[in-house]
């Protein structure tokens, strides 16, 4: 399914019940259904379509950004006046496509991730970067594609498959060993 078939599969019910996931994952069907004001067999059909369609992703209940249209993905350095960090952050909370920010050492202060469904969309959200008071430059980079996306399990297994008191010993070495 292209993008444009996934954008004009998801109605606003679609994309409000995405919502309601994303605030609580856990959220069951008939508390979903009952804060949509919709059936319990509508909100359990749509949430089941939403998986199979890959929208939705069944572990976690994340929602996969490019099958809903925001296929491009680039990263931004940005370097900002450092009395003016803060109120940087809090602009940027206000942009809906930056998905995360890190404040970052090395070139530039601040690292984002930000999505968008194409380049002039990408373009309209780096203004308004840019035109953030306290933002001296910024450089972006487009990713091309995800080979490994963000993960957690391999982390979380090797710490299930580690014993506790190797785990400590590992994480707290002794100093000068």
């Amino acid at each position: 399914m292209s993008r444009s078939d996934h954008l004009n599969s998801l109605d606003p019910l679609d994309l409000k019940i995405l919502l309601e996931l994303i605030k609580d994952p856990r959220v069951q069907i008939a508390e979903l259904s009952e804060s949509l004001g919709i059936a319990r067999n509508t909100a359990q059909s749509r949430v089941k379509r939403l998986l199979r369609s890959g929208v939705l992703q069944a572990a976690g209940r994340e929602v996969d950004l490019e099958k809903v249209g925001y296929d491009v993905v680039a990263f931004v350095t940005i370097e900002v006046t450092h009395r003016e960090l803060d109120g940087v952050i809090g602009a940027l909370r206000l942009i809906p496509q930056v998905l995360e920010v890190h404040e970052i050492s090395g070139r530039g202060d601040l690292w984002c991730r930000v999505v968008a469904t194409d380049t002039h969309n990408l373009q309209s959200a780096l203004r308004s970067v840019l035109r953030t008071k306290g933002v001296i430059r910024t450089e972006t980079v487009l990713a091309l594609h995800t080979h490994i996306p963000y993960r957690t399990e391999p982390l979380i297994g090797r710490m299930a498959a580690t014993p506790t008191r190797a785990r400590q010993e590992h994480s707290n070495p002794v100093p000068g060993s």
